[in-house]
C-alpha cells in the first residue's frame, strides 16, 4: 500500500477527451476537499460547445455539478470559485446565472481576463469545495 499523496486522493473524470490527452482529472478529492479543474462549456458527451457566454456558463456549471456529485458533494459546498474569460466585458452577462447557482452559498470569487485554449470558449470556471460545508453543522457543545 502506498503512503504517498496518491494514497489520499481520489480522481474524478468527466470522460472528456481533454483529460486523457492532456493528463489531468476533472476533479481531485483529498479528504473533504474537492478541487475541480478549470471547466469550460463543452458538453463532454458530444464534445460540442454552444455559442454564447450564457449557454457556456450554464454548461460549465452542469459539468462542475456532475463532478461534485461524483465526489459526494454539491454546488452548495463550493467555497472558492475562479472565473476566467477572454473578454472581461462579457462577465456581467453571466451574473444572473452565477447568482442562480451560487447565490445561496456565496463562495469567495475572482474573475480573471485571459486567453483560453480554444477561441470558441467564452468562459472557464474552476472551483474548490469542502464536503458538508453547505449543510448545517451543530455547534460544539462546550458543556
Amino acid at each position: 500500500m502506498s503512503s504517498g499523496p496518491e494514497a489520499f486522493k481520489r480522481l474524478i473524470s468527466s470522460g472528456s477527451t481533454f483529460e486523457d490527452e492532456i493528463g489531468y482529472s476533472r476533479a481531485v478529492v483529498v479528504g473533504d476537499s474537492i478541487f475541480v479543474s478549470g471547466t469550460t462549456g463543452f458538453d463532454y458527451a458530444t464534445m460540442t460547445i454552444p455559442p454564447g457566454i450564457e449557454a457556456q456558463t450554464e454548461q460549465c456549471l452542469k459539468n462542475i455539478e456532475a463532478a461534485l456529485i461524483a465526489a459526494g458533494s454539491s454546488l452548495r459546498d463550493v467555497v472558492r470559485v475562479q472565473y476566467i474569460l477572454p473578454d472581461g466585458a462579457e462577465f456581467s452577462q453571466t451574473w444572473p446565472i452565477l447568482k442562480r447557482y451560487f447565490g445561496e452559498s456565496r463562495p469567495a470569487a475572482t474573475m480573471i481576463q485571459a486567453g483560453l485554449a480554444d477561441p470558441r470558449m467564452r468562459i472557464e470556471i474552476e472551483v474548490t469545495a469542502i464536503r458538508a460545508c453547505g449543510r448545517k453543522i451543530e455547534p460544539f457543545d462546550r458543556a
